[in-house]
């Protein structure tokens, strides 16, 4: 089932509604809307609330509003439909003008991928795109979807691009693993770890000539006595670039980071690099091996 609300560090994505006509007209009326989707003839606040029926009791059709956490005021939309043209599910979203290029919708996309089921997940996502859309390019490729065909809509050419399903549960399961030592809101879910990664997994931090090895036990108790006893607050660790190459049943994702926090009440910042190395047993990804390098 595909869920109703979302969450992320920053937004709140849920279904739209009957209320949200006054939002609805006026992003279907901004000019990248009608430059780069197109006009849907929808001019008054009944227009609005008609084309809003029309999209949510469609069951092919899903579309989230995407707000602030903390402001009731929606940014843009992130929508999922399954069209008769195309082979699977494709992505779309569209942001007010004044809301873009704070990374709304890199955040939202991937929590949408994050959250899909695996009736939906059964081979690929695609997103289709004007050759123009220099922003909607610019978001897929950040998103790692790859080109594959032009398609012909008569009077205009779109390009799709598609995201694997492979691609799609491994980038899941890394910001699952990063999000494990994020204390801002509430204390980390340390068990989860045994749920991302194999059972045997080893976890490496190379500093200089050093290499220590981690078994998950080894690796997670000291890290959860610093995140639960004061040493390490308000910290977060986040991934910023990634690479992922599947070949059969095996994979590997080179990971950018940068983390922050207070340690013992004096604010830092760092980055540095991971390669995860992942195995699909019975059909589900799992960590095998991570290691990662601060920068100096």
């Amino acid at each position: 089932m595909i869920k109703k609300e979302i969450l992320t560090d920053r937004l709140i994505l849920s279904e739209l509604e009957t209320n949200d006509h006054a939002f609805i007209l006026e992003l279907v009326n901004s000019a990248g809307w009608l430059e780069f989707i197109g006009d849907r003839n929808v001019r008054t606040a009944d227009d609005a609330l008609a084309y809003i029926v029309k999209v949510t009791s469609n069951p092919f059709i899903k579309y989230w509003k995407v707000k602030l956490k903390g402001n009731d005021l929606p940014l843009g939309i992130i929508t999922l439909i399954k069209r008769d043209e195309l082979e699977h599910f494709d992505i779309g979203f569209a942001f007010l003008p004044q809301y873009a290029g704070a990374g709304y919708a890199f955040e939202a996309a991937n929590a949408v991928l994050d959250s899909l089921p695996e009736t939906i997940l059964a081979d690929k996502v695609l997103a289709i795109t004007k050759e123009d859309n220099l922003r909607s390019l610019k978001l897929l490729k950040k998103l790692k979807f790859k080109y594959e065909r032009p398609v012909d809509k008569g009077e205009k050419i779109l390009l799709q691009y598609a995201l694997s399903a492979d691609e799609i549960q491994i980038g899941k399961i890394t910001r699952s693993f990063f999000r494990l030592f994020n204390n801002t809101l509430n204390e980390p879910d340390f068990k989860t770890i045994y749920q991302l990664c194999a059972v045997s997994a080893s976890i490496i931090r190379k500093s200089g000539a050093q290499a220590d090895v981690y078994g998950l036990e080894s690796f997670i108790e000291p890290r959860k006595k610093m995140l639960t006893d004061g040493t390490l607050q308000q910290f977060s660790e986040f991934e910023t670039d990634a690479e992922t190459r599947v070949i059969g049943n095996i994979a590997q994702r080179y990971s950018k980071y940068r983390k922050q926090g207070l340690l013992n009440g004096v604010y830092f910042e760092g980055r540095g690099h991971k390669f995860f190395h992942f195995m699909k047993e019975a059909g589900e990804w799992k960590i095998v091996q991570v290691i990662w390098e601060d920068e100096a």
